[in-house]
């Protein structure tokens, strides 16, 4: 029984490591600060940690039945059953506290320290009080969620008809049976929806993104360089005979001012990516990487036969709720799976061969913060239409690297509701089976659990239960699955029409600042 638990923690283990190497590699070396470093990785060791708890919940309920739909002698007996599910219960309790405590105090009190080290002849302590007073701010927000979620009646859903009806009062009975799952849910779901708003603009986007991207490759480091020279030369020209406008000491007009300041500021721009190019074509890893190219292109083409199976199986999933569920007043909830979900198909196809969907789930979920972390590469971290950091290695500032995996954990909640959307009856009963005795005969046939199998036949995950108690919260996650798709057609689209990368992409910009991660060359 402890097998997979065990394998799950291996694969969580496995990748935090791949994923704190990471973030070593995109810390500034001129910045770099070890209390913001080990916020980050505990940061994200919780996110993975709180996702891996997913797959665990699902191998216990289906650990619980044989494949004949019968109880094992273990689980008979339904207070068994309840000790299991309280313990993943207050796995989840634990683990979302923790998350609470990183997303409301830890992360904005380490990161308003930085900011206020950033002011000369600032003591210590009143860095330390500066930074305490900005994170109460936060503390309230977290105190007000909790105290709406323990005290503020939840509305039921509107009436369906009258089969549909006692299915929602069951699940939403059984939804409200805990005590402190109303607070800790509605506090989490909020945070989720935020969540969702970063992996309709970041993970969707790096979906797309991320395979076209290995498919076509970098562009030449020899081409870019002696383009970047004859452009170099060309500005040169250009600022020259500006200057001679005015070698006999006559002023330069506004116009001529203006046109040769931008000159300017495209020079030094032309410099800075000739030295970085200089640096580029003498570095191993350029020359690693061009060797590796066929295999670029595998990659490539694996991580875009997977993104479409995702669309596929988010779209289906979705396709299903519009025409089958029990409506927009319930959050969208489902009875069982009335379209064929190739992802949720493939979960039940790998279960007989342990502990092959297990892992499936799990890899999922790492995908989406690969995935995710692609897209933030690319299009580094915005507040509405202002560019507050650019994440590029060795020049990630603290700040930003504190604002990276405070999204990461966000996503990596949302990731839950996402994986759901992608195999809804998989996540919500995992493999389970229960007996059906045929009327006025004695013949049993075995069925997949869904909403019509009786109430002690079934057990619904934990993961399920925290993610539907509040309906409202699910019409929201719904139509988001929507703007999801959108977004990944559309950055597709983009990524088809672009052409390859410059082998420096990202590391050289005109508008580099100190408030959007100052450029530095080594």
């Amino acid at each position: 029984m402890y097998a997979f638990p065990n394998l799950s923690y291996l694969i969580c283990s496995f990748s935090l490591k791949v994923k704190n190497a990471h973030l070593v590699n995109y810390q500034s070396r001129q910045e770099s600060e070890v209390i913001s470093t080990i916020t980050a990785i505990c940061a994200l060791a919780v996110a993975l940690i709180t996702s891996a708890l997913l797959p665990v919940d699902i191998f216990l309920v289906s650990f619980m039945k044989y494949p004949n739909g019968t109880y094992k002698d273990w689980a008979a007996i339904n207070e068994t059953r309840k000790q299991i599910e309280d313990t993943v219960l207050y796995g989840y309790y634990t683990l979302y506290s923790i998350v609470l405590f990183c997303v409301f105090f830890w992360i904005p009190f380490v990161y308003f320290y930085y900011e206020e080290k950033d002011e000369d002849n600032v003591s210590k302590c009143s860095q330390v009080k500066n930074a305490l007073k900005y994170t109460i701010g936060f503390v309230i927000v977290c105190a007000a969620l909790l105290l709406i979620g323990t005290f503020v009646p939840l509305p039921p859903p509107s009436r369906q008809n009258s089969t549909q009806w006692e299915k929602v009062q069951y699940l939403f009975k059984e939804l409200g049976s805990r005590d402190g799952v109303a607070a800790l849910s509605f506090s989490i779901s909020s945070l989720t929806l935020i969540g969702m708003l970063a992996v309709i603009t970041y993970t969707a986007y790096g979906m797309s993104a991320l395979p076209l991207t290995l498919i076509k490759g970098v562009r030449s480091v020899r081409y870019e360089r002696l383009e970047n020279t004859e452009d170099t030369e060309q500005v040169e020209q250009r600022i020259g005979k500006l200057k001679a406008k005015c070698g006999d000491g006559r002023p330069l007009s506004m116009r001529d001012r203006r046109t040769l300041q931008d000159l300017e500021t495209r020079l030094q721009t032309l410099r800075r990516q000739a030295r970085h190019l200089e640096v580029a074509e003498r570095d191993c890893c350029t020359k690693v990487g061009g060797a590796l190219r066929p295999l670029k292109i595998l990659l490539g083409v694996f991580f875009f036969l997977v993104a479409l199976l995702f669309v596929a199986a988010l779209f289906i999933s979705n396709l299903d709720k519009a025409l089958h569920s029990a409506g927009i007043n319930t959050g969208f909830v489902i009875f069982g799976t009335n379209l064929t979900n190739p992802l949720n198909e493939l979960l039940l196809a790998l279960q007989p061969v342990f502990p092959l969907d297990y892992v499936l789930i799990t890899v999922i979920t790492v995908y989406f913060v690969f995935t995710s972390m692609a897209g933030i590469r690319n299009m580094g971290i915005w507040f509405f239409w202002m560019r507050l950091y650019k994440i590029r290695p060795e020049r990630t500032r603290p700040q930003a690297l504190l604002f990276l995996c405070m999204i990461l954990l966000l996503i990596v909640l949302h990731t839950s509701y996402m994986i759901y959307s992608l195999a809804p009856q998989y996540v919500m009963y995992g493999s389970q089976k229960y007996q059906l005795q045929t009327p006025q005969t004695t013949a049993v046939t075995t069925k997949i659990c869904d909403a019509d199998a009786p109430e002690d036949q079934c057990t619904i995950t934990r993961t399920y239960l925290f993610l539907h108690k509040f309906w409202f919260f699910s019409t929201v996650y719904y139509f988001g699955n929507w703007a999801f798709l959108a977004v990944f057609t559309i950055g597709l689209m983009v990524s088809c029409c672009k052409g390859k990368k410059s082998v420096i992409e990202g590391e050289v910009a005109a508008d580099d600042s100190d408030f959007s991660d100052d450029e530095y060359v080594h």
